[in-house]
C-alpha cells in the first residue's frame, strides 16, 4: 500500500518557520469565530421576532437565524477539508475571514428575514472553512504534546469566548437587534494580519524524506505512482463517537436555561452565572488535559465517565446547588473529552490527508451540535421531563464508555510516533 506524504517537521525542508505566539494566537481567534456566529444573537432573538412578526412562518425562520450557520458548517465541512488539501490552508482561512466579515455584516443592511436567512447560510459556509483551515495548520505548525496543548487551548478559548459572546450580544442588543451583526466586521481586521503572520505549509521537498508518522512500523515511505485513498475506515468511528461527543458537549450550554426554568428560576442574573460558572469547569477540564499522558484511545472511556456522572446527577437534581454541582462535573468532563477526541482524530492523519480528515471531524461535531436539541427534545417528549432525558443521555455515556473499553485495551496496531515537538 502507498504511505502517505510526509508531514513537515523541524529537520525538513518543507517546515513553515514559526516563531513567537502570534501565529497561535491568530489561529485561536480564528476558531471562536464559529462560536460568535452560535451565541451572540441569542440574546437579540425576542427583538428580531417582534420585528419580523409580520412575515409568514416567523416563529420557525427566526431562530433558524440563530443555528442555520451550524448546520451549514456540519455539511460544508468535508468539502471545505477538500479544498484545504488541494489549494492550501492559509490561503482559504484569509479568504473565508474575508468572507465571515462579508456575509456576517449583510443583515446590517436587509429588511428581508429569507435574505437574512440566506446569508446566514454563506456565514455557514465561511465558518466551515475557517474552522477546518485552523485547527488543520495547528497540527501543520506543531507536533507532539505542544500540538495537543493548542488543541486543548483551542477548547478553551471557545469556551471561554461563548461566554463572552453571549454577555456582548446581549450588550449591542440594547441598541437593536442589528447592532451584533457588526462584530462579524473583526474577520476584516483579522484577515490582514493573518495573510501577514501565518507561515504557508508546502511539502516541497518532503518527497524522499521518511515519514515519522509511519517510521518504525515497517510501513513503506514511498509514495508510489498515482493518488492514495484516503483512510476512510481509520476516520469513520472516531467521526460517529464525535458525533456523540458533541451532543454530551452541548447538552448543558443548550439546555440549562431550561432545567434552571423547570426549578422556577427564572432570574437572568442567575442563569448567566450558572453558565459561567459551568463554562469555568470546561476550561478547567481541558486545563487538565495539557497534563496527561498516555494513549488517547485508552483515556476516552474514564473521560465519559465524569460526563455521565454529571448527566445522571442533573437528572435527579431537585434544587439548585445539585444541578450546578451535576452541570460541573458533567463540563469538566467534556472540558477533557473534545480535546482527547481531536488530538485522536490528529494523530490517525499525516499531513496530505489532514485537511480532510479534519473537515470530517469538524463536521461530525457541528452536526451534533445542531441535532443535541433534538435529542433532547425527543428524549423530553419519550420520558415527560427533560431532567429524566438528561438522565438517559448519562446511561447512554455509560454505555458507550463500557463498550469503548474491551476496543481501548486493543493494542495490535500502535499509534503513529510522534514528531519531534515543535514551539
Amino acid at each position: 500500500m502507498p504511505a502517505p506524504a510526509a508531514p513537515p517537521t523541524r529537520d525538513h525542508p518543507g517546515l513553515p518557520a514559526v516563531r513567537g505566539r502570534l501565529p497561535a494566537v491568530l489561529l485561536m481567534t480564528g476558531s471562536c469565530l464559529p462560536v460568535l456566529g452560535a451565541v451572540l444573537l441569542a440574546p437579540v432573538l425576542p427583538r428580531m421576532q417582534d420585528h419580523f412578526e409580520g412575515v409568514t412562518g416567523s416563529a420557525a425562520l427566526v431562530p433558524l437565524v440563530l443555528t442555520v450557520p451550524a448546520l451549514s458548517l456540519a455539511l460544508l465541512a468535508p468539502f471545505a477539508g477538500v479544498v484545504v488539501d488541494r489549494l492550501g490552508r492559509k490561503r482559504l482561512l484569509v479568504a473565508a475571514t474575508v468572507l465571515y466579515a462579508v456575509f456576517g455584516t449583510v443583515p446590517l443592511w436587509l429588511d428581508s428575514l429569507h435574505g437574512i436567512l440566506l446569508s446566514r447560510v454563506l456565514v455557514g459556509v465561511a465558518e466551515a472553512a475557517i474552522m477546518t483551515a485552523c485547527t488543520t495548520l495547528i497540527g501543520d505548525y506543531y507536533s507532539g504534546r505542544v500540538r495537543d496543548r493548542y488543541l486543548a487551548l483551542q477548547t478553551m478559548c471557545a469556551s471561554a469566548s461563548a461566554t463572552l459572546f453571549f454577555v456582548l450580544g446581549g450588550a449591542l442588543g440594547a441598541a437593536g437587534w442589528r447592532a451584533p451583526f457588526w462584530l462579524y466586521a473583526v474577520g476584516l481586521l483579522l484577515a490582514p494580519v493573518m495573510a501577514r503572520a501565518l507561515p504557508n505549509p508546502t511539502t516541497a521537498g518532503l518527497g524522499a524524506l521518511p515519514n515519522p508518522t509511519t517510521a518504525g512500523l515497517g510501513v513503506s515511505t514511498d509514495s508510489g505512482p498515482g493518488p492514495r485513498p484516503f483512510p476512510v475506515r481509520r476516520m469513520a468511528g472516531l467521526c460517529l463517537l464525535t458525533v456523540f461527543g458533541a451532543v454530551v458537549f452541548y447538552t448543558v450550554p443548550v439546555e440549562m436555561s431550561y432545567l434552571l426554568d423547570d426549578l422556577d428560576v427564572d432570574s437572568t442574573g442567575v442563569i448567566g452565572a450558572v453558565t459561567a460558572v459551568a463554562s469555568a469547569a470546561t476550561v478547567l477540564g481541558s486545563v487538565v488535559f495539557t497534563r496527561l499522558t498516555g494513549d488517547p484511545r485508552r483515556r476516552l472511556p474514564v473521560l465519559l465517565l465524569p460526563c455521565a456522572a454529571g448527566f445522571l446527577v442533573m437528572g435527579v437534581a431537585d434544587g439548585l446547588p445539585l444541578l450546578i454541582a451535576g452541570a460541573v462535573l458533567n463540563c469538566f468532563g467534556t472540558g477533557l473529552l473534545l480535546p482527547s477526541l481531536l488530538t485522536l482524530a490528529m494523530s490517525r492523519l499525516d499531513y496530505a490527508d489532514r485537511g480532510r480528515g479534519i473537515g470530517l471531524w469538524t463536521a461530525a461535531f457541528f452536526l451534533g451540535e445542531f441535532v443535541c436539541p433534538l435529542v433532547l427534545l425527543g428524549g423530553k417528549s419519550a420520558l415527560g421531563s427533560l431532567a429524566s432525558a438528561v438522565a438517559l443521555l448519562g446511561f447512554v455515556a455509560l454505555t458507550v464508555s463500557a463498550v469503548l473499553l474491551p476496543l481501548a485495551r486493543r493494542t495490535a496496531v500502535p499509534l503513529p510516533r510522534q514528531v519531534p515537538e515543535q514551539r
